[in-house]
């Protein structure tokens, strides 16, 4: 049971501003914090201090009196308006300024983890030493890495895959540069949230596609959908991987360190030799305009720039092809344990999640309205 005094956060107004008004029983201690780091103002009409709104950053009033009191900030969340939310961003500026424990990036490299992963590790286990800034890393317990993880959620509302990405970032430095027992402490990880892919519909995709001049573009497209490509397999194609004769393509070093075979549809073939004629790859199949391998941000870019050609008004994303390639499989009748083994998933289970949004189960199906109306 919690005995430390409350702070009790609620959005307000004060002479038709908005503020931020911080109830808590007297306590002097809370008194002088509040006075000697925050803008604070007495207000008896509300018989409680306050700060304006423009003033209050959510992350440094938890941080600054997380040590004398428990905050409780719920109603804060639940009545801050979203042009306030946009004033809670997270600043990041301090991760340039700050040097990861010996061994940690050489292990990830050594360990072959993706460029994506390391760089996802980094940043978060940045955060980690961040907020831990005057303790020694290896001192830090279970139960404290527990409360920084809650901290995240129920300030910054982190999503469940990046509360898992950040306890493998911490984990990975205890458990592998370390190399502490699994047990020396346990964090309790989220229910994995069954969030439905979004898809385009084949209408949509064929859009997109004749709305893209730039041959390159298009067949950088057509690549990602007609072989079900993550994004980051597709930058990484090589002039070599093309196998026109065996009507193949190998993914190589997918995710999960598997390499894969998808098949090379005609359409796409002639698309490919077309763009190879005018661009002349050398090693990589998409190349930068400098050369190198392709940036994963730009083909973000393009595609957005494609779909709102089409006009589709909804968000659309690189991945969001990739589903939409399984899904339309599925609907053709294609066999689940076929596009399994295509996209690369380890198990059918992770592909089972497009046939809840394939029409494909829908077909036969009579709906009782009809016969009602």
């Amino acid at each position: 049971m919690n005995t430390r005094p409350q702070i009790k956060l609620e959005t307000g107004e004060h002479r038709q501003q908005q503020v931020v008004l911080v109830r808590f029983d007297y306590n002097q201690e809370i008194k002088n914090r509040l006075k000697e780091l925050f803008p604070v103002y007495w207000s008896k009409s509300h018989g409680c201090w306050l700060i304006w709104s423009k003033d209050f950053d959510l992350g440094n009033f938890y941080k600054a009196l997380r040590d004398i009191s428990y905050i409780d900030y719920s109603a804060l969340k639940i009545t801050t308006e979203p042009e306030q939310k946009v004033k809670l961003k997270r600043n990041y500026s301090y991760r340039r300024n700050i040097e990861l424990p010996k061994g940690y990036f050489e292990m990830l490299t050594q360990k072959r983890y993706s460029r994506s992963t390391i760089k996802t590790y980094v940043a978060y286990f940045k955060d980690f030493l961040h907020y831990f800034s005057e303790r020694d890393p290896k001192e830090i317990g279970g139960e404290e890495i527990n409360a920084y993880i809650l901290e995240l959620i129920n300030i910054w509302d982190i999503t469940t895959s990046e509360q898992n990405q950040r306890i493998n970032a911490i984990k990975f430095y205890f458990e592998k540069v370390l190399r502490k027992a699994r047990q020396v402490y346990e964090i309790e990880r989220p229910r994995k949230e069954k969030i439905l892919p979004d898809i385009l519909s084949k209408e949509e995709v064929g859009a997109i596609l004749k709305t893209t001049e730039n041959l390159k573009h298009k067949t950088l497209l057509s690549t990602i959908y007609s072989c079900g490509l993550r994004r980051s397999e597709l930058v990484h194609l090589k002039v070599d991987d093309v196998d026109s004769k065996r009507m193949m393509i190998k993914i190589s070093g997918a995710k999960g360190k598997k390499d894969r075979y998808v098949q090379l549809s005609k359409v796409l073939l002639k698309l490919l030799r077309q763009y190879y004629r005018e661009y002349k790859p050398g090693f990589w199949l998409f190349e930068g305009q400098k050369g190198g391998q392709y940036s994963p941000e730009n083909i973000a870019i393009l595609l957005k720039n494609a779909a709102q050609r089409a006009k589709i008004t909804k968000r659309v994303y690189p991945h969001m092809l990739r589903h939409s390639f399984a899904t339309h499989q599925l609907e053709q009748g294609v066999d689940i344990r076929f596009i399994q083994a295509w996209l690369g998933h380890e198990s059918v289970k992770t592909t089972q999640r497009y046939t809840h949004v394939s029409e494909h189960n829908f077909k036969n199906f009579k709906n009782p309205l009809d016969e009602l109306l």
